[in-house]
């Protein structure tokens, strides 16, 4: 039985040199012998454009088959800034498959890249087209920090039906949340979930159309929070709506 396996081990030796003598062969044909005749360029992608896959795929697939370097077409498939992540193989006889996976944008960084799922950074250069999408900052490296935080703070918000269009942490940590009708709410550095409930409990009392007054809401308080109004708006007549919540209550 020892000797079977020794045998075994010294065959497969052989198959495993005479493959590699072989590949060495192959190389020694030159660039020309089984030349590329197709590049296949496959996956669902809307921004990567043909003319920069091209442009990066120049002088790569000059090779034969057999000589291309698969490692170095993904490379330079990969630095554009909308490609994710590509697939690349050979296709017997004379073709290179690629598969590309675009970048998915979710929000804006500051005002220079966009944010994908995953809270990773990639610059196009058609930044400005997604001023749809919430813009966030923060200090260096917390992108994915700034990113978790922002989708919890999206729902939160969207139970009133406010929409978040901007989130900042500063790099002492403080929130500053800016909603898409144009209301500032500062929340600190401290307890921030907590006094934005706080604000979004007390919005039926202020009601809607003295909500549209507002244009910064400061909750850096322990126990409540200041508002500051719109230029030449009036200011809210607290009194009259405590009454009214008073009576509501009987």
């Amino acid at each position: 039985m020892k000797n079977r396996a020794i045998r075994l081990f010294v065959g497969l030796s052989l198959i495993a040199g005479v493959s590699y003598t072989g590949w060495k062969e192959v190389k020694k044909q030159g660039a020309n012998w089984l030349p590329i005749y197709d590049v296949s360029i496959g996956g669902v992608f809307q921004y990567t454009k043909e003319s920069e896959i091209q442009g990066a795929l120049e002088g790569l697939v000059n090779e034969g088959i057999y000589n291309a370097d698969i490692q170095a077409i993904r490379q330079s498939v990969t630095v554009l800034p909308w490609v994710k992540s590509a697939i690349v193989k050979r296709v017997w006889p004379d073709m290179i498959d690629i598969k590309i996976i675009e970048q998915q944008a979710v929000a804006r960084w500051k005002s220079t890249d966009l944010m994908n799922e995953a809270g990773e950074l990639f610059r196009p250069d058609n930044v400005g087209d997604f001023e749809q999408l919430p813009r966030l900052s923060g200090s260096e490296g917390s992108a994915k920090d700034v990113l978790e935080i922002m989708k919890g703070l999206a729902v939160t918000l969207s139970e009133k039906r406010l929409v978040l269009a901007e989130f900042d942490m500063s790099d002492r940590r403080a929130w500053t949340v800016k909603l898409q009708r144009g209301i500032e709410l500062k929340l600190g550095r401290e307890e921030q979930l907590k006094k934005l409930q706080r604000f979004l409990t007390t919005l039926r009392l202020i009601g809607e159309a003295q909500i549209e007054k507002i244009t910064v809401v400061d909750l850096r308080y322990p126990n409540g929070y200041s508002l500051a109004w719109k230029q030449a708006e009036a200011k809210i007549d607290w009194k009259l709506i405590a009454d009214k919540s008073r009576e509501a209550a009987y």
